[in-house]
């Protein structure tokens, strides 16, 4: 494959998973619209929030460790690799491909205020977490 071609064919593929997102971030404003949050579902999202983290933590620091024999790793990675384990359109899209069942109005809203969660404020953060664990790093 010629650089030129290569260079289209990552260009379509990109172009194709921008146009998708908006799809979806779309159809997720539209079922934010007819959804109503109700606050017991809030409660459940923010409590949620911590779980997430936590399991995230604990996905990230197992394998970590389990590579620690065999590579040199930053000490902050886990950190790093937790508060940084966003999520959105996949999450959100999941839920609400889930038949009708009882509870999954609210498994929407708790999982649309986790990616909310997500996306305001661990994205938001993660560049000043960084620069301030590499801080920690640099007055050892």
């Amino acid at each position: 494959m010629s650089e030129k071609t290569r260079e289209h064919l990552f260009n379509f593929w990109g172009l194709l998973d921008e146009l998708l997102n908006l799809v979806l971030f779309g159809l997720i404003g539209l079922e934010i619209i007819a959804l109503s949050l109700q606050l017991h579902i809030v409660w459940l999202g923010l409590a949620a929030i911590p779980v997430v983290l936590l399991a995230r933590g604990i996905s990230v620091a197992v394998p970590l460790l389990a590579l620690q024999n065999f590579r040199r790793l930053n000490p902050h990675s886990a950190t790093i690799m937790t508060w940084g384990g966003l999520r959105g359109g996949i999450s959100i899209a999941l839920a609400l491909s889930l038949p009708e069942f009882p509870g999954r109005e609210m498994l929407i809203g708790v999982t649309y205020l986790v990616v909310v969660f997500s996306l305001l404020i661990q994205a938001t953060t993660l560049g000043k977490l960084v620069k301030h664990l590499n801080g920690l790093s640099a007055k050892r």
